[in-house]
């Protein structure tokens, strides 16, 4: 491949295979110079044919991808550069290889796996209670409905209906989480082209979200609440106060938030018609949640296929029109809106009861029973050292995760630990589409095409 460059890449591309600095380095440092010695040759030598600076795989870019760019400019050359994996707007380890022509990017080849942990293995080696924590660390921004989407997936195989409170503590707290995690989503989306005084104001009111967190589990952010049987603890007192004072006073935020934003010049100029999917291709790539209901496809597994108390509540599914950047951040303020509605007729409808399951093989005995009772003692000692045995099957659990689809495919073989279990992550799907996406913009529409899947490479690279 060296011998194949012009004089001056080769020297620097032999120094950079020495560990002098990294290739892209090298490249972006030697390109002015060699279009200037590129334009002397053709001037002294007609008949000169450029050579085209190859990718890191020693492909020609142009020949790999049959097409050219749109610009006409003959100064302009293909070329690779590296986005991230330390790039302040890539939202976490990401790596995208990216062919450009000037500053049109004509491929995008993401490399995940920088922050792998080999986590659906590590649970074929942990009990079905010690498998649960795993899941707050995929989707760090969005922990109870990874808990969640374990849960109902293990409550399948075991056959067990969990207790009406807990179906309204799941849902009011699963919204709380959907709250959270667009808050993160769309402030972050908001910083990255340019507007940083949104984003505090959604940090101070996750912060709010945070604390509700801890109440209920004692964990601002691994919760390990939702568990197969129910959760953990009941609701404290005063906490239902707080949460619908704290609703009332967020809606008055997200409208703050909006007059701040969406008429914002600079901000619709950098989302409207950038990274435009239609419906019939948002299908083809498996997109789902709010990438797919941006493109006009109302799909929400809450309505479709309800769970929990979603079909005891009432809510529209916001949907956008022209599949950009800007109609899917339309349809995340609008779910802060319906988000809230589904909060306060929780915190109204809220009834008392159990908050698990009376089976103390599967849920945990309370402190006052192990205090009285030896075999609830028992019981609580072998939950924790052994588990609890699941019948052999299998089963998938999908569940409408403030990111899309998330999926959770288990089979039991019998024993108290899972023989399989495949995690279905929505942030993946959508970076495999990245290149489709991003194809034909320009580079600094990179970072809002990213901040629009909102991703988090926990899930993506588990």
């Amino acid at each position: 491949m060296v011998s194949m460059l012009p004089s001056t890449l080769r020297t620097v591309s032999v120094r950079a295979a020495r560990g002098a600095m990294r290739p892209s380095v090298a490249l972006a440092r030697a390109m002015p110079r060699s279009f200037a010695t590129e334009a002397e040759k053709k001037v002294e030598n007609p008949t000169h044919t450029a050579t085209t600076v190859e990718d890191l795989q020693g492909i020609d870019a142009a020949t790999l991808l049959k097409e050219e760019g749109t610009q006409k400019d003959a100064n302009l050359r293909h070329f690779t550069v590296n986005f991230g994996p330390q790039h302040p707007a890539a939202h976490g380890v990401l790596r995208l290889i990216m062919e450009l022509n000037g500053e049109e990017i004509l491929r995008v080849d993401p490399h995940v796996g920088l922050l792998h942990r080999g986590t659906e293995k590590l649970i074929e080696y942990k009990t079905y209670t010690q498998a649960l924590p795993y899941f707050d660390r995929l989707d760090y921004s969005s922990m109870m409905t990874n808990e969640l989407c374990f849960a109902r997936a293990v409550e399948k195989l075991l056959n067990i209906e969990v207790p009406e409170r807990a179906k309204w503590i799941r849902t009011l707290y699963g919204e709380l989480t959907r709250i959270s995690n667009h808050c993160m989503a769309v402030l972050s989306h908001i910083m990255d082209v340019g507007g940083l005084t949104p984003f505090v104001w959604g940090l101070e009111e996750r912060e709010k979200i945070m604390e509700f967190y801890e109440r209920v589990s004692g964990a601002r952010m691994h919760a390990a609440y939702v568990r197969p049987g129910g959760v953990t603890y009941d609701l404290p007192p005063g906490l239902l106060d707080d949460i619908y004072h704290w609703a009332t006073q967020f809606a008055g935020r997200v409208d703050e938030i909006e007059e701040l934003v969406t008429g914002n010049r600079v901000w619709r100029e950098r989302t409207i018609g950038i990274g435009k999917v239609s419906a019939k291709d948002a299908l083809n790539y498996g997109f789902s949640g709010v990438m797919l209901r941006g493109s006009g496809i109302p799909w929400d597994i809450r309505k479709v296929a309800p769970y929990d108390a979603y079909d005891q509540v009432e809510f529209d599914v916001p949907v956008g029109k022209n599949g950009d950047c800007f109609d899917r951040y339309l349809c995340r303020i609008e779910e802060f809106r319906q988000s809230l509605r589904i909060i306060h007729q929780c915190l109204n409808k809220m009834p008392a009861g159990q908050i698990k399951v009376d089976d103390h093989k599967i849920a945990p005995p309370s402190r006052s029973m192990m205090k009285e009772s030896m075999e609830s003692l028992i019981h609580h000692f072998k939950l924790f050292s052994e588990g609890f045995t699941v019948p052999p099957g299998e089963t998938y659990s999908a569940i409408e995760a403030p990111k899309g689809e998330m999926g959770v495919y288990l089979v039991s073989n019998g024993t108290n630990r899972p023989y399989r279990c495949s995690i279905s992550a929505p942030g993946f799907r959508h970076l495999a589409g990245a290149d489709f996406v991003a194809r034909h913009h320009y580079l600094p529409d990179m970072v809002a095409i990213i901040g629009t899947m909102d991703l988090v490479f926990g899930e993506v690279d588990r």
